[in-house]
């Protein structure tokens, strides 16, 4: 059986705001101060999937809390749908937490409840009567893929199971924002992709902004359209899911990539031998990035053509970024001057964007 549900629509200022955020903890003889956050300012787009992805301790649990006023700032302010969240009262919180939405890692789902239950917990809550309940329940289990186990308990669900009650528990109150905090972290690759492909289903249907911190580079590639990367409290980088992971420019992007793509699939044996600087007879290795005009020339033969037949392929692959084709391929060559002018020329001419990763033999 089939149900329709419709979520609350909204005004056209961004979906989240935050203006020169700090958050400091302590600061007493008994707990020194930590600054987790400093000078955050980053704007979540309404209907978007944003990402905020860092390494552990960078500073993402303590930026999504202050969303759903779980935590304060100690300086600047978040907004919500043009709404200060820390001008809130506690009667104007518990309205705020009724339109924001929040999946966890460990899907925090009552075990002596069955998946409706679960789902109508909220709805419990806010004194909702039991027919409302259940017209509401049944279309959002439905949505998630889970109408034939409305009875079972959390101990009979598998791990992404139980991630699609908490989603569905999520959008039991029918919130504009829906919050995930490193949602698929828990889970197996293949259970992951499916939680992604709902996630974005729900983003695409309902019309529902996401955001969602995470340290998998693969999470934000699948299914943000935005993405901000925090380091030691501070935004390091933001912009276009795609223009971030193709044209990275701090370091700690670079160093996330890198991790994620295993030195551009490379060997260690032959990343273990690298150098910085080159030496004589050595041969340099670069990383040639394709995407939007250059996904589809035939770049690599006329880069032979241009600077002779003594060209390597190490490694290559071909992917996909927020829905935009995005490829990579690893070539080795000489390192004299003459071959790395001809080169230069050669990228220079074509816009290609490229990496050197190192020097060797």
């Amino acid at each position: 059986m089939s149900h329709s549900i419709a979520l609350k629509g909204g005004a056209s200022q961004p979906m989240v705001r935050f203006d020169a955020v700090g958050k400091v903890f302590g600061g007493t003889a008994q707990a020194p101060a930590f600054t987790a956050l400093s000078d955050v300012d980053y704007t979540v787009p309404r209907g978007a999937i944003a990402g905020i992805i860092g390494r552990s301790g960078a500073g993402k649990s303590t930026l999504i809390r202050l969303v759903n006023g779980l935590e304060r700032p100690s300086s600047g302010h978040v907004y919500v749908d043009g709404v200060d969240v820390d001008a809130l009262d506690a009667s104007g919180l518990r309205s705020l937490r009724r339109e924001v939405g929040m999946i966890f890692q460990h899907f925090n789902l009552l075990s002596s409840r069955t998946a409706f239950e679960n789902v109508a917990l909220p709805l419990e809550i806010a004194g909702v009567d039991k027919a409302t309940i259940r017209s509401r329940v049944l279309p959002l289990l439905d949505l998630v893929g889970l109408a034939d186990k409305a009875d079972r308990y959390p101990a009979e669900l598998s791990g992404g199971q139980k991630q699609r009650v908490g989603i569905a528990r999520a959008l039991a109150t029918e919130p504009k924002l829906l919050l995930s905090d490193e949602a698929t972290s828990a889970l197996d690759p293949e259970t992951t992709q499916s939680i992604l492909e709902l996630l974005k289903r729900i983003n695409a249907d309902l019309g529902l902004t996401v955001l969602l911190i995470t340290h998998e580079m693969e999470v934000v590639k699948t299914v943000a359209s935005d993405v901000a990367v925090i380091d030691g409290g501070r935004i390091v980088e933001q912009g276009r899911t795609f223009d971030v992971f193709t044209r990275p420019q701090h370091e700690t992007t670079r160093s996330l990539l890198s991790a994620a793509n295993k030195g551009g699939n490379l060997p260690e044996w032959i990343r273990s031998d690298l150098r910085a600087v080159p030496q004589a007879g050595d041969r340099v290795l670069v990383r040639l990035v394709f995407f939007g005009e250059t996904a589809f020339q035939p770049l690599t033969a006329r880069l032979v053509a241009e600077i002779g037949p003594d060209v390597n392929i190490l490694a290559g692959a071909i992917d996909e970024i927020a829905g935009e084709p995005f490829g990579s391929l690893v070539v080795s060559y000489p390192a004299d001057v003459a071959t790395l002018e001809r080169a230069g020329r050669f990228y220079a001419e074509t816009g290609l964007t490229t990496e050197v990763i190192g020097y060797g033999v």
